[in-house]
């Protein structure tokens, strides 16, 4: 365990680049570091995994651990599954590339997501047609008031379009240590959507792998993303919002060229970067924040920027879309 570090600045633990402070600051390397943490402690507690999925407008009035429980390894395994162990604080790219170095398919379409494992189930990341949810089993997690730890099953995380139990009943509760993944040795390829056909047609690849989905996945994430290290941001800030059949016809009335998918439960999907850009959000500037502007879905901070700005701004997307088309945006991001 690192010592506590106090009147912390937090400028390089978060990808929006906004500069603000904690009270207190820890690494916890393990679930026995996590404890001692907890128990030393009288401050409120936030736990920080890699800091590109939350927006800080202000100071912290609190004791920010860390996570950097680390480790990888298989499990179990058949000759068609194999169930992969990961530690919250690994990087989450790195576990997708290594379960594909192992033959494993199941997270080729998840490629790229910034970010570490133990944010996974509580955002229920997704992409391409693909959620942490399709090949999720279990994982454990340290109560914050009793240095406990709990297992999770699938059920249990109440698992839904980019979100779960860990974002609503249970937010701010536990520290996720660890994450279990069932993933496949005969995987069935998932490329519906046209980008990555698209993509792999100029590859020349016709019967694609895990690790041709993932090299297509990474060109077109690259491609329309910017990197955090280069221009500050926190990738997708608002939820792609899903709407019921008969609000949507009314919609495709009024807007006939309305990008959508088709979602489960007779429900339709409204991609937020087509409203955003649809307002003119899209490559607008307003002081040191905008809209990127190959991704109008994706909030950036130019520099200097506040956290407060970012959410003015953020804030003010919302309200434009919401006056257009009568959605409302939902942040992807967690905001403190």
């Amino acid at each position: 365990m690192s010592e506590f570090q106090f009147n912390y600045s937090l400028l390089s633990y978060n990808t929006f680049g906004v500069s603000v402070r904690a009270s207190a600051f820890v690494l916890a390397n393990n679930v026995a570091d996590l404890r001692r943490v907890l128990m030393k402690t009288t401050l409120p507690v936030i736990i920080l995994g890699g800091g590109s999925n939350i927006l800080l407008t202000k100071d912290l009035n609190a004791l920010v651990i860390k996570n950097n429980i680390l480790g990888k390894s298989i499990v179990e395994e058949t000759d068609d599954y194999a169930i992969i162990e990961a530690g919250a604080g690994e990087n989450w790219h790195e576990l997708v590339l290594w379960s594909i170095g192992k033959g494993l398919g199941g997270l080729e379409n998840l490629s790229l997501i910034p970010g570490l494992v133990g944010a996974a189930p509580i955002q229920n990341i997704g992409a391409y047609g693909i959620e942490l949810k399709d090949v999720f089993v279990k994982l454990e997690a340290v109560g914050l008031a009793t240095g406990k730890t709990v297992t999770f099953k699938k059920e249990d995380c109440q698992f839904a379009y980019r979100d779960s139990i860990f974002k609503r009943n249970l937010k701010g509760k536990y520290c996720i240590t660890k994450v279990y993944l069932r993933l496949s040795k005969n995987p069935k390829i998932n490329i519906a959507y046209g980008a990555i056909q698209s993509t792999l047609k100029q590859m020349g690849v016709k019967n694609p792998s895990p690790r041709d989905v993932s090299n297509a996945v990474i060109t077109i994430r690259s491609s329309k993303l910017p990197d955090p290290a280069i221009l500050n941001n926190s990738g997708s800030f608002f939820k792609n919002p899903e709407i019921d059949r008969t609000t949507f016809e009314e919609l495709r009335k009024q807007f006939p060229d309305v990008v959508f998918y088709e979602s489960p439960n007779d429900r339709i999907k409204i991609p937020a970067g087509w409203l955003i850009e649809q307002c003119g959000w899209k490559g607008k500037r307003v002081g040191n924040v905008g809209c990127h502007t190959e991704q109008a879905l994706v909030l950036v901070n130019y520099g200097g920027a506040s956290g407060q700005e970012l959410l003015s701004h953020a804030q003010n997307v919302a309200n434009s879309v919401k006056e257009k088309f009568g959605i409302e945006l939902t942040p992807e991001v967690n905001v403190y």
